[in-house]
């Protein structure tokens, strides 16, 4: 499949170092498209879960995508989540043609674009990161138990399912959570002028236009790489969910040697605001 060339791609909640992370689908996509600029917006190695006993290659093979992103001229900016929280020691560091950051403020095609990972909003991280932890935990397990079920499912030709997303559909606290995050991230987002706010963290991807009586303003949501495996790519201005799944599945067959070499980008259209 031929790459395409969005102006910016956005990657969030990755978690690398988990059962649930999708990392070969992950590579594929990445394979797929050249960049102008690559934003990981937080949650892409999982800190709180990371054990030295499961690391998998394919698991390496995404680092090693974004390296050789770097390597070729594209421009990432990764923004410290939750879950990669030991990054934030290191935020507004450059080194070439990477930055890391806790938010990134971005100029593009006359719109102000707000990207930030929205852990922020979540109760239990202001007050209990220990409870958080363990609720990542179980989430992993859940991951786990889930592939099991899917295993079994293939195998007698039924149709695969995530427990995950039957949970938070049931949970109304869940949809409440979901729905208040959105909100208070597209309010705060209109009172400070941002024409286009970005998020990850709550692994619900969404392309929606909130409006209230102060104004409007354009919501995104990556998504994930562990239930909804998709990202936000930007083209001339305009914004679009893509899902892995209705991308072209040869490229997941694609073995690292066979890459071919991509050539420097240049950013006439970027400008990050100060």
């Amino acid at each position: 499949m031929e790459r395409r060339t969005p102006d910016i791609a956005v990657i969030s909640d990755v978690h690398l170092g988990t059962y649930g992370c999708h990392a070969a689908e992950l590579s594929a996509y990445l394979d797929s498209i050249t960049p102008g600029l690559l934003i990981i917006n937080g949650d892409f190695i999982d800190g709180w879960n990371f054990s030295r006993n499961y690391f998998p290659p394919e698991h390496l093979q995404v680092i090693r995508h974004v390296l050789r992103m770097l390597r070729d001229g594209v421009n990432v900016v990764y923004i410290s989540g939750n879950h990669d929280e030991f990054l934030r020691r290191f935020a507004d560091f450059k080194m070439g043609n990477l930055r890391i950051a806790d938010k990134l403020i971005l100029v593009h095609e006359g719109k102000v674009h707000w990207f930030f990972h929205g852990d922020i909003f979540d109760i239990t991280m202001k007050y209990s990161k220990l409870l958080a932890k363990l609720g990542g935990r179980g989430y992993d397990l859940l991951i786990l138990v889930n592939r099991f079920v899917n295993r079994v499912l293939e195998k007698f030709g039924r149709e695969k399912l995530s427990l995950s997303k039957r949970i938070k559909n049931s949970v109304k606290k869940a949809v409440k959570f979901i729905d208040d995050f959105e909100t208070t991230a597209c309010e705060l987002a209109i009172d400070q002028k941002y024409d286009v706010v970005i998020c990850g963290h709550i692994h619900q991807y969404r392309d929606r236009i909130f409006q209230n009586e102060k104004g409007s303003v354009h919501y995104l949501n990556s998504g994930d790489w562990v239930e909804n495996l998709t990202s936000l790519e930007c083209e001339n201005g305009n914004w679009k969910v893509v899902d892995f799944s209705e991308l072209e599945m040869e490229t997941v067959m694609k073995k690292p040697e066979e890459e071919s070499a991509i050539g420097p980008v240049e950013l006439p259209l970027l400008k990050i605001a100060s």
